[in-house]
């Protein structure tokens, strides 16, 4: 089959040029998708540091519920060295302990690490608390430390 050109010139059909995108369609459309990553990338990033940060905040409140309700039972919250596996497990055949204190065992923080435990504390009865994104004490942003005695304050 044969097709007509502008100047009168008959092309068979194989010649004629097929419809698709040319590379510098392409090279365009993907400059752009990598501009608006770029752009976009970089907030969202901020906001999941942000959830670890709350989702840090909500596991300290629920298991400082459940080491009230140890407190209750057994009349003293778990020592250092029972740790928070006292809240899961009798750690002595304590009078008066009714756990487990929680559904699925102690959760790691949101960075995948234990979350400390100190009984006495030095800021109250118990220190329990997160090191954030970076593991180490101090920081700022997404590396600060996640802590009960801090968010009994606000």
């Amino acid at each position: 089959m044969k097709s007509n050109c502008k100047r009168g010139v008959v092309l068979p059909d194989r010649v004629r040029r097929e419809k698709g995108f040319t590379l510098i369609e392409l090279m365009v459309v993907l400059f752009i998708l990598g501009l608006l990553a770029a752009l976009v990338a970089p907030r969202l990033m901020g906001r999941v540091g942000k959830a670890k940060q709350q989702t840090a905040v909500a596991q300290i409140q629920m298991l400082s519920t459940a080491l009230n309700l140890f407190y209750l039972d057994v009349g003293r919250y778990p020592t250092t060295d029972e740790g928070l596996a006292a809240l899961n497990k009798n750690p002595g055949n304590l009078p008066g302990w009714s756990g487990p204190y929680l559904d699925k065992g102690v959760p790691k923080d949101p960075w995948g690490r234990d979350y400390i435990y100190k009984s006495p504390g030095d800021h109250g009865a118990y220190d329990l608390y997160s090191l954030g994104a970076d593991g180490v004490e101090g920081g700022e942003g997404e590396n600060q430390d996640v802590t009960n005695w801090q968010a009994e304050q606000g």
